[in-house]
C-alpha cells in the first residue's frame, strides 16, 4: 500500500494504473504514425494528435468500468465483460471527438485498430498481475499476534480476498489456549524470541490483534526490540484502515481517535472543500439539467402526487436542513407516519422510481442543497433525525459522521450496498469514520470517480 494524502492506493493496482496508461500511450502513438490518415499531415494537425490524451480517455474509462479495482480479479468473464464495455464506450467517444473536436481528436479509421489492440493489451496485462498475485514473492509477510476473535476478522479477510498483497505467515498465541483461527495456523510461541521467529519466518510487519494488553498480556520489550530493528509494528485499526478502509468498530475507543492521526477541521480545508463542492456541482447541474427535465416529465406521467420529495435530515454537527430528491415511491409509502426502512425489492417503488435509483438519477436535485451550503457534494449519507436517534442509541460513536458535511455521494456509498437495517448502518459507519479521519481533496476526487463505476456498473441499488 502506498497513502496520498492520508488515503491508502494498493501498490499493485496503482503500478497496473502507469504500466496500462504507458502501454496504450505507446500502442496510440504507434498506430498514429504508422496507419494514420492524410490528415495527420495537414498543416497544424500533424503534432495536434496526443497519444497521451487518448490513453488518459482509455485509462479512466477502464476506472469507471471497475478495471483498477479487485472485483475484475472474480472471473474471467467479469474481466472480458468490463474490459469490452470499457472500451466500447473508448471507441464511441473517440468517433464522436474525431467528428467533432478534429483540432483535438484529429483521428481516422487508425483508432479502431488502436482501440483493439488496446483492449487486447488491457486483458493480457490483467491475467499477467492474477498470474503475479498467486505467487508470493512480491507479497508483505505478515506475522499476526493473537489468536482469538480479533485474529479471527484478518483471517476472515485473506480467506475473501482482501488482504490483497498480504502473506500471513501465521498467528502467535501469546500463552492463549483457545484459539479462533485454524489450529494449522498457529505458531509456537516458545521456540524463541518474537524477534527471532519473525526473521526465521521472512517477516516484515506484525500486526498486534490482542484485545487485553494490560498485566502483561502483550510482549512490550519483544515488540520494541523488532521496531527498533526495522520491522513495522501495527495494531488492528490501523492495519484494517490501510487493507479496507474502515475503522473497525469493536478495536477503537475514544482514546484512539482523540490521540491518532487525523479527525482534523480546518479553515482552510472548509474553503476549499466549498469551493470545490461549488465548482463540481455547478458543472453536475449544467450536464444534468437536461436529464433532470426529463426525469421530472416522466415522474409527472406515471403517478400523482409531486414531482419532488422533501424531507428532514440531519446535517453537520447534528443541524437539521430540508433535503430534495425526485420523487421515486408512491405518496402513500408511509401511510401509518413512520419512517421505513428502504427494502430489497420495494413493491412502494414506482416503475420511473427503480430507474432513477438504479442509476442514481433521485439525487440529482440535492445539487441545490450543496449549492445552499447544508451538504458537500462527498460525505457521510445524511439521516433522518428518527433512524439517527435510533441508531445513535445502539451503535457507538455514530454522532462522529456528523462532524463533517454529509454528501450526495461518499465512502461508505461507493464501498457498501444500501444500507436497510441497524446492522448495515453499523457496517457503513465503519466507513464513514474512515472518512472523517482521513478526508481530503485527493479523496473526494477518488470518491467521485468510483461514483461514476456505482452508477455505470449499478452497485448497490433498492
Amino acid at each position: 500500500m502506498i497513502r496520498f494524502f492520508r488515503h491508502y492506493i494498493p501498490m499493485s493496482m496503482l503500478l497496473l494504473t502507469v504500466v496500462e496508461f504507458l502501454v496504450f500511450a505507446y500502442i496510440s502513438g504507434f498506430f498514429a504514425d504508422r496507419y494514420g490518415s492524410p490528415r495527420f499531415m495537414a498543416p497544424g494537425e500533424a503534432d495536434a494528435y496526443k497519444p497521451w490524451l487518448f490513453a488518459a480517455i482509455l485509462t479512466l474509462l477502464n476506472s469507471t468500468f471497475g478495471l483498477y479495482d479487485w472485483e475484475w480479479t472474480k472471473g474471467l468473464m467479469s474481466l472480458l465483460t468490463r474490459v469490452g464495455g470499457s472500451f466500447l464506450v473508448s471507441a464511441t467517444l473517440l468517433a464522436l471527438g474525431g467528428q467533432f473536436l478534429p483540432q483535438v481528436f484529429p483521428l481516422g479509421t487508425e483508432y479502431l485498430g488502436g482501440i483493439i489492440v488496446a483492449g487486447l493489451a488491457s486483458v493480457l496485462i490483467r491475467l499477467l498481475f492474477m498470474e503475479w498475485g498467486k505467487t508470493d514473492l512480491f507479497k508483505k509477510r505478515i506475522l499476526v499476534l493473537g489468536t482469538g476473535s480479533r485474529a479471527a476478522k484478518i483471517e476472515s479477510m485473506a480467506a475473501t480476498g482482501e488482504a490483497q498483497g498480504l502473506c500471513i505467515v501465521g498467528y502467535m498465541p501469546l500463552g492463549s489456549s483457545h484459539h479462533y483461527v485454524p489450529h494449522n495456523r498457529v505458531l509456537d510461541d516458545g521456540a524463541g524470541s518474537l524477534f527471532e521467529t519473525a526473521t526465521d519466518l521472512g517477516v516484515t510487519e506484525i500486526v498486534v490483534a490482542v484485545r487485553e494488553r494490560r498485566g502483561g498480556g502483550l510482549p512490550m520489550a519483544d515488540l520494541l526490540e523488532c521496531k527498533l530493528r526495522g520491522m513495522n509494528i501495527m495494531d488492528l485499526p490501523a492495519f484494517f484502515e490501510r487493507q479496507t478502509g474502515i475503522l473497525p468498530l469493536e478495536a477503537i475507543n475514544a482514546s484512539w481517535m482523540i490521540f491518532s492521526e487525523g479527525f482534523t477541521q480546518g479553515s482552510t480545508r472548509d474553503v476549499v472543500k466549498r469551493l470545490f463542492d461549488l465548482l463540481v456541482s455547478g458543472s453536475f447541474l449544467l450536464i444534468a439539467l437536461p436529464i433532470m427535465l426529463i426525469a421530472g416529465l416522466l415522474i409527472r406521467l406515471e403517478s400523482r402526487g409531486p414531482v419532488f420529495y422533501t424531507q428532514e435530515r440531519i446535517g453537520q454537527f447534528g443541524h437539521p436542513f430540508t433535503i430534495y430528491k425526485f420523487r421515486s415511491m408512491f405518496t402513500d409509502a408511509e401511510k401509518d407516519g413512520l419512517p421505513v426502512w428502504a427494502r430489497l425489492k420495494d413493491d412502494r417503488t414506482t416503475r420511473v422510481g427503480r430507474v432513477i435509483r438504479r442509476t442514481r438519477i433521485d439525487e440529482l436535485p440535492q445539487i441545490l442543497n450543496v449549492f445552499l451550503g447544508h451538504m458537500s457534494f462527498v460525505g457521510p449519507r445524511p439521516e433522518r433525525p428518527y433512524f439517527v436517534n435510533e441508531l445513535a442509541a445502539q451503535i457507538p460513536y455514530y454522532h462522529a459522521r456528523h462532524s463533517v458535511k454529509p454528501g450526495i455521494t461518499g465512502w461508505a456509498q461507493v464501498k457498501f450496498p444500501y444500507g436497510a437495517s441497524v446492522e448495515d448502518a453499523m457496517n457503513k459507519l465503519q466507513y464513514d469514520l474512515y472518512y472523517v479521519k482521513n478526508h481530503s481533496l485527493f479523496l473526494d476526487l477518488m470518491i467521485l470517480l468510483q461514483t461514476t463505476q456505482v452508477v455505470v456498473l449499478g452497485k448497490g441499488v433498492r
